[in-house]
């Protein structure tokens, strides 16, 4: 989990270590369509699959949401400290906590409501809106956690009906034709050496899912969850050696209330063995 966290790091940071020369669209277009030859050794499974009309039109919603919230964050991810977008990227799981409870017939018990009211006081806290100009890359990343919610909501559904094999890969293709055509509207053509640093993001990202997997697999949630907090902590480190983006305490503390609510609503849904719909704080990234 300490890996996986150092690799969606690294892939905010090579992101913003592009600058805005291409734009969002075409680097998330290129990101996802360079990381295709991971995809090869799912074509066979994914073949195979008998799927249905109805897991056909999942595929594409899933597809639709996640190729706008990576456009996106993509966007975001040049415009905002890296701090404040690892930040508000933890409030993915409880807008997939709330979306669960209004779509997938989930309780929202008492203390789920209390986690969930205080994780939103840590956005706002992140935020200070009236306090300082809210950007609108956070804007953004307000949308992006809204997405990539409903997301992973979706993959929820489509993970009970075929095999997980299937879901990455039909993302990664679905989300490919999904950002074409907005890369073609506005395409500069990259260089080779910005060609390398999205081929690093595509492997870091699929790195850190493959870490994710592996700590999940070897410990509980509740274990792993805690150490998603050091992401903040390795984001507001690069930010400020290598970006020189100065540490802001408040987001310190809205980062910490988001990941503390998160962490909560994981351990009650531990505590009475339910199936939980809350993912990992990184596991909604790109």
């Amino acid at each position: 989990m300490l890996l996986t966290g150092m690799c969606f790091v690294a892939v905010t940071a090579l992101v913003k270590s592009l600058g805005p020369r291409i734009p969002a669209a075409e680097a998330a277009f290129l990101r996802y369509a360079l990381a295709l030859v991971f995809v090869l050794p799912m074509l066979r499974p994914m073949l195979n699959a008998k799927l249905t009309p109805g897991l056909w039109g999942m595929f594409a919603l899933r597809g639709v949401l996640h190729s706008g919230g990576v456009m996106l964050w993509f966007f975001a991810m040049t415009r905002i400290p890296l701090a404040e977008l690892t930040a508000l990227n933890y409030l993915s799981p409880v807008f997939v906590t709330i979306g669960a409870a209004l779509f997938l017939g989930e309780k929202l018990a008492l203390r789920r409501i209390a986690a969930i009211s205080a994780a939103l006081l840590g956005a706002a806290i992140i935020l200070r809106p009236g306090f300082r100009e809210v950007e609108p890359g956070h804007l953004a990343m307000l949308i992006v956690a809204t997405v990539f919610g409903g997301s992973y909501l979706v993959a929820k559904v489509l993970a009970d009906r075929v095999s997980p094999t299937v879901v990455v890969g039909m993302l990664s293709i679905w989300v490919t034709i999904g950002l074409a055509p907005f890369a073609i509207a506005v395409w500069v053509t990259p260089t080779l050496q910005e060609l390398g640093i999205l081929f690093a993001v595509a492997s870091f990202a699929t790195a850190g899912h493959l870490m994710m997997t592996l700590a999940l697999r070897a410990a509980p949630i509740t274990v792993t969850q805690p150490v998603t907090f050091l992401q903040l902590v390795w984001a507001m480190l690069l930010g400020a050696v290598v970006f020189h983006e100065a540490i802001d305490i408040w987001v310190v503390v809205g980062g910490g209330l988001i990941l503390g609510a998160i962490g909560f609503i994981t351990w009650r849904e531990a505590v009475v063995r339910r199936r939980s719909v809350t993912p990992a704080a990184p596991a909604t990234g790109v």
